[in-house]
């Protein structure tokens, strides 16, 4: 009985101090607290405890607006915080997944920005500038009247050159080696696809030779006519001109 009374006296003062004045008992946190909390870690700089807040917004069931905010903020920190090949990651996430949302322009442009950031020298694998190039075309395509149309066409020239100096490249790279066909070949299609190229008359240079030691003289004597007229200036003229006395 004495045991019992104790007992009884013991469990009636926890109750008594867990409902005392001035006692705090936390709020289970929700989406809307880790959101705010993302919020709050954003704006001092540290991303990627912003991205691990938001990331429990996103993977809730709280409320489907909230957590379209939460994908949206979550590639937004990984950009800021310079992780390009996440931010990519996440935008195509959100793209896939909401391919209609109201954001997809602003997204779009995101994802071309997330992949020039990954684009290499001319000299380099050109995956990133693929990418980079189908994003800004979409956004082009799918949106003419975006506010952003000049600056992403200055992308878009950006990346057709990046593409164009590496076929260049890859050419050159075959006349030093003797493949004159394969050379050609690239050659062919950077001046079919690639108009604007700011090194046209290198492109040109090369062709004619590439053509000469391949015996195709006709094709030769046309690449370099059009180099000396339509590129008067030229510092590949006179090299042109030395090889033709070479090799002709």
């Amino acid at each position: 009985m004495h045991k019992a009374l104790t007992s009884l006296v013991l469990l009636s003062l926890f109750f008594l101090t867990a409902c005392a004045p001035g006692t705090v008992v936390p709020p289970e946190k929700n989406a809307g607290v880790y959101f705010q909390q993302g919020e709050e870690f954003f704006e001092k700089g540290l991303y990627t405890d912003a991205i691990a807040s938001w990331e429990k917004v996103r993977d809730s069931y709280y409320s489907p607006k909230l957590n379209i905010l939460a994908e949206l903020k979550i590639a937004e920190a990984y950009f800021l915080a310079e992780e390009y090949v996440e931010a990519s990651v996440a935008y195509e996430a959100f793209l896939q997944n909401r391919p209609d949302h109201p954001r997809v322009p602003d997204v779009l442009y995101q994802v071309g920005l997330s992949y020039t950031f990954q684009m290499l020298k001319f000299d380099q694998d050109q995956t990133a500038t693929r990418y980079a190039l189908n994003a800004f075309r979409t956004l082009q395509e799918r949106f003419p009247k975006d506010r952003r149309k000049e600056e992403v066409q200055i992308y878009i020239d950006r990346c057709l050159n990046l593409l164009a100096a590496n076929e260049l490249y890859i050419a050159n790279f075959y006349l030093r080696t003797k493949c004159f066909s394969a050379s050609i070949n690239r050659l062919e299609g950077l001046l079919k696809n690639y108009p604007n190229y700011y090194e046209r008359d290198k492109a040109y240079y090369l062709i004619g030779q590439a053509y000469l030691l391949n015996g195709e003289k006709e094709k030769a004597v046309t690449a370099f006519n059009t180099l000396f007229e339509d590129y008067v200036g030229s510092e590949y003229i006179l090299d042109a001109q030395r090889f033709i006395e070479d090799n002709y």
